[in-house]
């Protein structure tokens, strides 16, 4: 178990956390947080308010509700490619729409590679052994819709981590662990409301028991998150249309103290507000996309996105950029990152490429309140 303390730290510069780790680093398994598809990573990781692909399952799982047919997605990066540690991730989603329950069942395949590690002992920097660590999250789900312009949809999710495979000499614990847990989402797409182009979403995710690596006294929580987004259609005709949209997110739970992060605890636990803490460890992000093309013929894509993190909360910035193509049932969608600010060189998340994969079959493109692909 020597080696875990170099994992936990991938895993705070998975999240960017070059100068502080306390946000998201207060939380276990923290590659539930990462944007799985490309689409929305290249929106400036939101989606929250648009979520109208398969990849809803993550973004809004209430955006499914609104989806009808089939369709498989597959995404694959390699992560933090500044330090050539060989990380990958790897996501894929299935949802079907189903008459007879009144909606659509969906479900998610999320991997994180950490690679090889070696393992040393707690006296001497022999190598004993190595090992392979990685992460996976697999995901079930159905959303329906409860009025035309109101969906609502739900998640279940069993985790895995295996951060070592064995305990080393006299540690407590083998470095695997794993436990469960749901989300829940809303969406709303007003009909009479801007004619019906705009819709607002909310997502809770990752609501569950703490993980334990080695007793339920060191137990970490999971990265409970809340996301509320919008998306709204500026216009579309024959070929073209445009959409913008915008997400804020907030980790709910702090390890310290076991309630609201941004909170502290008095002697009877009671929860008291810390405005400043709270209101800078809110993230914000947006993006806008371009389509042209008709869906029934090849449609082409062109995206850029903002992500937004403060200083004292991970200190996450930068740019978002992306392009997709669909023809017929296939869709091809990239993004890529461009780190900014005065920490942009070398950043870890430079230059991060996403590429994804989406197959959709017996879909009926929705007018209303704005899907630019169709699907």
């Amino acid at each position: 178990m020597k080696r875990i303390s170099i994992i936990m730290s991938v895993f705070a510069l998975m999240l960017g956390y070059v100068n502080q780790i306390n946000a998201q680093g207060e939380a276990a398994v923290p590659f539930l947080l990462l944007a799985p598809d490309s689409r929305h990573a290249g929106l400036g990781e939101s989606g929250t308010g648009l979520a109208d692909n398969s990849s809803a399952i993550f973004w809004n799982p209430a955006g499914i509700a609104f989806q009808t047919g089939s369709e498989v997605g597959i995404t694959h990066a390699n992560w933090l490619p500044q330090f050539n540690l060989d990380l990958s991730y790897d996501y894929v989603t299935y949802r079907q729409y189903i008459d007879d329950i009144d909606g659509s069942v969906t479900a998610s395949l999320t991997y994180m590679n950490y690679g090889e590690f070696q393992r040393t002992g707690s006296n001497s920097p022999d190598v004993i052994g190595t090992f392979n660590s990685f992460d996976i999250g697999a995901t079930i789900g159905y959303a329906t819709k409860l009025a035309d312009d109101w969906g609502v949809g739900v998640n279940f999710r069993f985790i895995y981590s295996n951060l070592s495979d064995q305990p080393t000499e006299n540690e407590v614990g083998s470095g695997v662990a794993s436990t469960v847990s749901f989300d829940v989402g809303t969406m709303w797409r007003p009909q009479d409301f801007l004619d019906g182009n705009f819709s607002v979403g909310l997502n809770v995710s990752n609501i569950g028991p703490k993980i334990s690596y080695i007793d339920q006294d060191q137990a970490d929580p999971l990265p409970t998150n809340a996301r509320v987004g919008f998306a709204y259609r500026v216009f579309q005709d024959d070929y073209n249309s445009f959409t913008v949209l915008g997400d804020v997110s907030k980790l709910l739970v702090n390890k310290k103290t076991g309630v609201l992060s941004g909170v502290e605890a008095d002697s009877n636990d009671v929860a008291i507000p810390v405005s400043n803490d709270f209101i800078k460890s809110i993230e914000f992000s947006g993006g806008a996309e371009y389509w042209y093309g008709r869906p029934e013929d090849f449609m082409f894509a062109v995206r850029a996105g903002y992500f937004y993190e403060d200083p004292d909360f991970g200190a996450r910035n930068f740019m978002t950029f992306g392009a997709g193509i669909k023809y017929d049932l296939y869709g091809f969608d990239f993004s890529y990152i461009s780190t900014v600010g005065s920490n942009s060189e070398n950043h870890p998340l430079d230059g991060t490429l996403r590429f994804s994969l989406v197959i959709g079959w017996d879909t009926v493109p929705q007018t209303k309140p704005g899907l630019p692909r169709g699907i």
